[in-house]
C-alpha cells in the first residue's frame, strides 16, 4: 500500500523508497521569494508554477540504497532588462536530479564529485520551499532582452555624436596660443 504524502511537508526517505511522484501547480504570488524578485507591468498577474517530483530508492551494492528526487517546474517571470530597464516576460524551466545523502560533510564531498545536486537528508523537506529555491537559482544573473523594442538613450547619444563634425576644438588650443604670444613678446 502507498503512503499518503502531503505535498508541501515531504518525507524524503518514504517518498523516494515508495517511488512517490506529486504534480501540481502554485499560484506565482504564493511563491514570495520569487514574487519578490519579478517587475511585471501593472496590473499584470505572475505566471503560475507548474512541478512535477518523483521519488526513487536505488540499490547499491554493497551499500546503503540511494535515495533520489527528480524534481521539474516551470513558469514566466516578468524581470528588468539591464540594458534599457524596462519589464519582460521571461520563460524559466529547470530539471534537477537531486541526491540526498546522510549528513552535511557526506553532500559537501559527493557534491564536488558528481554533477547532480546533493543535499543532506533531514526529516522532512517543504517542497514548495525546494522549488522556489531551485528557481531563485535558475533565474537568469543578468536579464535582457536579446533586441531592446526601443532604441537605448545611449544609443541616440551616440549616434548624435557621429553627426557631429569630425573635427573638435582642441580645448588646449588656448592655452598653445597663449604660450605662442608670450614667447613673441
Amino acid at each position: 500500500m502507498k503512503r499518503q504524502h502531503d505535498p508541501l511537508r515531504l518525507d524524503v526517505a518514504a517518498f523516494a523508497a515508495d517511488g512517490g511522484a506529486l504534480a501540481g501547480q502554485w499560484p506565482g504570488d504564493s511563491l514570495v521569494r520569487l514574487a519578490e524578485s519579478q517587475s511585471p507591468p501593472q496590473d499584470v498577474p505572475l505566471g503560475e508554477v507548474r512541478w512535477q517530483v518523483q521519488g526513487e530508492r536505488r540499490a547499491v551494492a554493497g551499500g546503503e540504497a540511494e535515495l533520489w528526487l527528480a524534481l521539474s517546474a516551470d513558469t514566466r517571470v516578468w524581470l528588468s532588462c539591464q540594458r534599457c530597464l524596462q519589464p519582460f516576460e521571461v520563460p524559466l524551466a529547470l530539471a534537477r536530479r537531486i541526491r540526498f545523502v546522510r549528513g552535511e560533510a557526506q553532500a559537501e564531498a559527493l557534491d564536488a564529485e558528481i554533477d547532480d545536486d546533493v543535499l543532506a537528508l533531514s526529516r522532512s523537506i517543504d517542497l514548495r520551499e525546494l522549488v522556489e529555491d531551485e528557481l531563485l537559482l535558475a533565474l537568469p544573473l543578468v536579464p535582457r532582452h536579446s533586441q531592446c523594442p526601443m532604441p537605448l538613450p545611449m544609443a541616440a547619444d551616440a549616434a548624435s555624436a557621429d553627426d557631429a563634425p569630425a573635427e573638435r576644438a582642441n580645448p588646449f588650443a588656448v592655452l598653445q596660443s597663449l604660450k605662442t604670444d608670450r614667447g613673441a613678446s
